[in-house]
């Protein structure tokens, strides 16, 4: 009885030590797709501002339509990028965490797309 309690223990204990390894393995990794989504972010917002400039210039409302109506969805991965740092603060499981990385890489591509369908560049 002794033995097959301290075996049951052990077991537990072992258990939340390797759930606590894995999931520190995964939200390491997390991190790193967290950062190079912050970066690709931040390189596509230089190319916006720069042309946003472009085109106030022009003082063509066509065109600063066209351009707000495109940063919009930069504006959603910002938002993304905020949800994930939150998952990732609150300790969110790491299933949760992949769901909002793919979200805004997923938004990444499409706010990319609407600045290469921009008229002025």
């Amino acid at each position: 009885m002794i033995i097959a309690t301290v075996a049951a223990v052990a077991y537990v204990g072992f258990s939340v030590v390797s759930s606590s390894l894995t999931g520190g393995i995964s939200s390491g990794t997390q991190y790193d797709q967290l950062a190079e989504l912050k970066n690709n972010y931040s390189n596509l917002e230089v190319q916006y501002n720069e042309t946003g400039n472009k085109i106030y210039m022009m003082n063509n409302i066509t065109l600063e339509r066209e351009y707000v109506n495109a940063q919009v969805e930069l504006v959603r991965v910002k938002n993304d990028i905020s949800d994930v740092e939150s998952a990732l603060s609150m300790g969110k499981p790491a299933s949760e965490v992949d769901k909002r990385l793919q979200l805004a890489r997923d938004d990444l591509k499409i706010a990319q797309e609407a600045y290469n369908s921009l008229s002025v560049k």
